[in-house]
């Protein structure tokens, strides 16, 4: 496959609209289901997985709701309270789910890997199985001078660390990567099958990155408070990632990106109070 191309469609805020009223149109209604109350902070974090949505805040809590029989969420307090853990310190900034694994980054830099088990009750177990970057991996890098990298004037660590909170996180498409990316700068490429760190790939923008997002056909699509989208690919060896594309219409910084489930839409939201969709063009190879 060429490089894929992005033309944006649409652009300008009035082109949508949205309201918290109670009215509804002849075509389409909403209503309120359901509140969730336990979280003692703002919520930073969202996923949802088979029966169960998962949520994190400010306050380092990760807690889960499951999807009831009747498809509703149960929001029995009790019952939750157990579908709780608290980790590191600040907010929880991104989870993703995994077969019977979760992830979460945190504002404190790491990246911790939970393992689920479903108990009695309907009640959820959450047991860490890794810290990122795991001792292993930081103690091995130790051991090389051409691990360290420079993080202030008088302070170096190893390149496997985010330096600062990581902000997103995704999952390749058979879930054998975890990519993360941070306000460093960095984007990085975890194994998840032993957590190592495989690649870092520094300066990837000019400014904090806050989104990360993965294409079915491997392509990396970043982020930034740079008011940048890039789009990096892996080399034909596989071991490393290239930039492919930087695209800019955004006039703001970017929070948030989300692919169409096949691929032909990329979809950006930014400060500038716009979301830009950017369609798949397969026959020039080349981004407008």
């Amino acid at each position: 496959m060429g490089i894929m191309e992005f033309h944006q469609t649409f652009h300008n805020s009035d082109q949508f609209s949205s309201s918290c009223s109670s009215s509804s149109s002849s075509s389409s209604s909403s209503s309120c289901l359901t509140t969730f109350k336990g979280h003692s902070s703002y919520i930073s974090s969202l996923t949802l997985a088979g029966k169960f949505l998962y949520s994190g805040s400010s306050d380092k809590e990760i807690r889960s709701w499951r999807r009831s029989p009747s498809q509703e969420f149960e929001s029995n307090q009790e019952e939750f309270q157990n579908n709780m853990v608290t980790a590191g310190h600040g907010a929880v900034k991104s989870l993703v789910v995994s077969s019977d694994k979760l992830y979460s980054a945190h504002q404190d830099q790491k990246i911790r890997v939970w393992r689920i088990s479903n108990e009695f009750d309907h009640h959820q177990k959450y047991t860490r199985l890794a810290t990122l970057p795991t001792l292993g991996d930081r103690t091995a890098r130790l051991l090389m001078p051409n691990n360290q990298v420079q993080i202030r004037r008088h302070k170096k660590c190893t390149w496997v660390h985010h330096v600062d909170t990581v902000s997103a996180l995704a999952l390749s498409n058979d879930e054998s990567l975890l990519y993360s990316v941070s306000w460093d700068r960095t984007l990085k490429i975890w194994r998840t099958s032993d957590f190592k760190c495989l690649e870092s790939v520094a300066g990837a923008h000019d400014d904090a990155i806050n989104a990360v997002a993965i294409a079915g056909d491997g392509d990396v699509y970043t982020g930034s408070t740079d008011k940048r989208i890039k789009v990096w690919r892996k080399n034909p060896d596989g071991k490393r990632h290239f930039l492919v594309q930087t695209l800019e219409k955004h006039s703001s910084g970017i929070n948030a990106l989300a692919l169409a489930g096949d691929g032909s839409a990329l979809f950006s939201g930014a400060c500038d109070r716009v979301v830009l969709v950017w369609e798949k063009e397969e026959e020039s190879g080349l981004m407008e």
